[in-house]
């Protein structure tokens, strides 16, 4: 089934109604969705509740509404490591709490920096060669999932769990294992790759038996969806009908939940940038010199494609001398790890040369910075920018994409130059987006060349159509869309699994 088409089916319970009634700071259809279930969130960590700090991808932005009013218990990582203690902080946050726990120093390196980063990660993003795997990965990466399961347990009273992202991927299991009999749903954040991709993860197989444990198995697009299909039936020999597998622990429902954001409060954080210019946006504009405004927002990750950005930037400034200065923020990422501290080293080589070629003493044609903006002040900087760059090698979804859009003035807006591998591809068509391949930047070039010189009738149909799209399905339907198919598997009796499955 097209994304399109599902994404507005969904929509239509939640959104058609809701953005006549929506509160300021809260959809009453989601608190409604939430109190449904007594919650329990559980996360590699948790939101730090601070209006004045940006909001770290759409987890922050779904969650903290959920927490605040419905009474949920978002539980996660301190960030701080202990002696292998399961004392949980916890603390307040409206009606809701978080509970952070400080994981086990002896086994924290071998899940974090071993096998959750430089094993799953550049596996799920379909990038082996960016793959480091070492025996005593796996026994840490289980470990902690198994700590944080036994944290959880105080919990088990809760109507539901819902787990998310790659660093739990077991953890469905470990609770079960535990007696813990309330639905848990999981939700994955990443892409998930091809069967001949995942075969290269150890314990691939293992790892997709535990995951059989969830009730509800969530995933950002059709795509995601289809190889995780793949995978069952290539390495563990299990058929996907009506979407649901029938394993080991019974049956898991499997769907697809594609991200969104708040547009309405990206659009009034932009609105308000006009009428109050931030002083960064105003130096940054008087900078141009005549030139057009790109933008790149990423954490410093290689899986985000920065490098092969910048060498599209240089092919267009070769050709169009002083056309375009890009902005790129590029916020520092995992720097424990040597490939990330590899990569960043790398982009910074390309952004000097080709500022040393092309810029002038006055003029630069890449700002480039390494520090965070809150989400008022990208709202600013989107709708400064004729160009957003979002050009991953590949994305589980990429809210940058859908937060630029979001933050356009409706009657000169930008263009969107987006990677055909980022989730976002799935929801925004080629006659929306400019879709590209991220790893040739002669395809880059031409679509900056493109957006940079686009009519504005075009522009505007094009945005028109993306803006439509975000307000049908924003971050709170996909919240409560999530909490309600959960909600389901209250009813679900587990199935007796047949000798056959278990082979």
């Amino acid at each position: 089934m097209d994304v399109n088409n599902t994404s507005r089916a969904r929509a239509a319970g939640y959104s058609r109604t809701s953005l006549a009634t929506q509160q300021a700071d809260f959809n009453q259809h989601l608190l409604e969705a939430a109190q449904q279930l007594n919650l329990v969130v559980i996360s590699n960590r948790v939101s730090a509740f601070d209006p004045l700090q940006p909001k770290t991808g759409g987890l922050a932005a779904a969650l903290e509404p959920v927490v605040e009013h419905s009474g949920a218990v978002w539980m996660g990582s301190s960030g701080k490591l202990g002696d292998g203690s399961q004392t949980l902080g916890i603390a307040e946050h409206g009606q809701g709490r978080v509970a952070k726990l400080d994981l086990p120093r002896k086994h924290y390196s071998g899940y974090y920096d071993g096998f959750a980063n430089s094993i799953l990660w550049p596996a799920l993003h379909s990038l082996p060669d960016r793959m480091a795997a070492s025996t005593n990965h796996y026994e840490s990466y289980q470990e902690i999932n198994k700590f944080v399961a036994d944290a959880a347990f105080q919990f088990r009273d809760r109507d539901a769990i819902w787990v998310h992202d790659y660093h739990f991927l077991p953890l469905g299991a470990g609770l079960q294992k535990l007696g813990v009999d309330k639905p848990i749903g999981f939700f994955l954040h990443t892409p998930w790759p091809e069967p001949k991709m995942m075969e290269q993860v150890p314990n691939h197989r293992e790892l997709m038996q535990s995951m059989l444990a969830y009730d509800l198995l969530g995933f950002q697009t059709n795509w995601d969806l289809k190889n995780f299909r793949d995978c069952l039936r290539n390495h563990l020999g299990l058929e996907f009908e009506h979407g649901v597998v029938i394993g080991a622990s019974g049956h898991t429902r499997c769907q697809t939940f594609p991200i969104g954001i708040d547009p309405k409060q990206f659009a009034r954080n932009a609105s308000e940038s006009l009428a109050k210019p931030d002083p960064y946006v105003s130096v940054l504009l008087k900078k141009l010199g005549g030139a057009k405004l790109a933008i790149g927002v990423d954490r410093l990750d290689y899986t985000k494609g920065i490098d092969q950005r910048i060498k599209a930037l240089d092919q267009v400034l070769a050709a169009e001398p002083r056309s375009i200065v890009l902005l790129q923020v590029a916020t520092s990422s995992r720097p424990e790890i040597d490939a990330y501290r590899t990569y960043k080293r790398d982009v910074a080589g390309l952004v000097d040369r080709v500022n040393d070629n092309h810029g002038l003493e006055e003029w630069r044609p890449i700002i480039y910075e390494n520090s965070p903006f809150s989400q008022a002040q990208l709202a600013g900087l989107y709708r400064a920018a004729r160009i957003g760059l979002v050009t991953p090698l590949r994305d589980g979804m990429n809210l940058v994409a859908k937060e630029y859009v979001a933050a356009q003035d409706p009657n000169d807006p930008g263009v969107l130059v987006l990677s055909k591998f980022a989730g976002a591809a799935e929801i925004f068509d080629q006659n929306e987006a400019l879709l590209v391949d991220p790893a040739h930047p002669d395809e880059i070039a031409a679509a900056i060349s493109e957006a940079a010189n686009m009519p504005r009738k075009e522009r505007v149909q094009r945005w028109r159509a993306m803006m439509d799209k975000l307000e049908e399905y924003t971050i709170h339907d996909w919240s409560a869309h999530f909490i309600q198919e959960l909600h389901k598997s209250r009813v679900t009796v587990r199935a007796v699994p047949t000798s056959s499955l278990l082979d």
